[in-house]
């Protein structure tokens, strides 16, 4: 049997940092240093979870890989520019998560199903994201495909986070 070193959570931010969230993202970079403090003050539960930043808007920019919130002393601050390209953030993510996982048990950790918090103010645009957003949750296309947590911000439609 082999010697494992135990269970991880990887956890994935991505936030829209398109133009509009522009009002939003002082809230959002207080929550995120909250969020860490929240989570740096839990040490059993900083030491199973590896958190990473992502900012999206006409594509994605890494604000932080996949990291020990142990060594971290500060979470990044998230910038505005751009458009909502939900489409970018999620193919990203197709091929960013796998590789994460498969880096995470090649050190010998056993990886839980990823989670994924998805921030957005804005309507994407276009509507190619869908099929993208499909790709990434479907299982039998993507084998760690995430639990993804939708989470509006500011006048946001609900039918799209909801979709």
């Amino acid at each position: 049997m082999p010697d494992y070193r135990g269970h991880l959570l990887p956890v994935y931010v991505l936030a829209d940092e398109s133009y509009s969230m522009a009002p939003y993202v002082g809230e959002l970079n207080s929550g995120m240093v909250s969020l860490h403090e929240a989570l740096r003050s839990e040490p059993m539960v900083a030491a199973k979870v590896r958190l990473s930043v992502l900012g999206f808007s006409d594509r994605v920019a890494v604000r932080m890989a996949l990291a020990d919130l142990r060594s971290e002393e500060e979470l990044p601050l998230l910038h505005t520019g751009g458009s909502t390209n939900y489409q970018a953030a999620f193919e990203d993510l197709m091929t960013r998560i796998p590789r994460d996982i498969a880096t995470l048990k090649a050190s010998g950790y056993q990886v839980h199903r990823p989670a994924v918090f998805f921030l957005s103010d804005g309507q994407p645009d276009n509507k190619k994201w869908r099929k993208s957003h499909g790709r990434l949750t479907d299982r039998s296309v993507t084998p760690a495909a995430p639990n993804i947590i939708a989470c509006g911000v500011g006048d946001v439609q609900a039918e799209t986070i909801l979709q």
